[in-house]
């Protein structure tokens, strides 16, 4: 579980195919502190887990279905990636409930400044029509954010020249994809009723 207020901007070394799974090596600072194997890490909003660390960068084994369904298909060395270390007891709890499993990828349509804050619009397909509503929340790459504004099959978001600096929204631009994770709550109150 996580909170969607990412910790660090890391930074990708390498994301290659092995014999096993693909593995993801990701330099980080913050994410590293306290780190042990198996701990859960959301990287780009997705929770992986740490198969192996050294003093520098955390290295993960990634499925193809998540290479697949997620944004890292994308990814390029040195690339700048989100992460964010799971939720513990004794810290305290902002932004939303984040459990790092990607319902899939959204398409930035609009990227721009307006006064001093940046406006954000993602087309997130059919499933907007579901699962998101105005004030609501979502994950955009793990970055918990409230929504704004929703459409048909888009829904927009602010930023705050913060999220821009400590997150890697800010070297997003349009026709990039995000990863998205949806409200959880709006997820099964949607299977509830289409079930009822």
């Amino acid at each position: 579980m996580f909170t969607g207020i990412v910790e660090e901007k890391g930074r990708v070394v390498s994301f290659e195919e092995k014999e096993r799974a693909w593995e993801l090596q990701v330099e980080a600072d913050v994410a590293l502190q306290e780190v042990a194997l198996g701990d859960s890490i959301a990287v780009n909003g997705c929770c992986l887990t740490v198969t192996r660390f050294d003093e520098r960068s955390l290295i993960f084994d990634v499925l193809a279905e998540t290479k697949r369904l997620t944004n890292f298909t994308a990814l390029q060395k040195d690339d700048a990636i989100n992460l964010e270390r799971s939720l513990r007891f004794n810290g305290k709890l902002g932004g939303h409930f984040v459990t790092g499993h990607i319902d899939g990828q959204g398409r930035i349509e609009t990227f721009e400044q307006r006064g001093v804050d940046h406006y954000l619009k993602v087309q997130g397909g059919e499933a907007v029509r579901r699962l998101v509503v105005s004030k609501g929340s979502v994950a955009l790459d793990g970055v918990a954010l409230t929504i704004a504004e929703v459409e048909e099959e888009s829904f927009a978001v602010w930023l705050i020249p913060t999220t821009l600096a400590v997150t890697n929204l800010g070297t997003k631009g349009v026709g990039d994809f995000l990863n998205v994770e949806f409200d959880l709550l709006g997820k099964y109150v949607e299977k509830l009723t289409v079930q009822s």
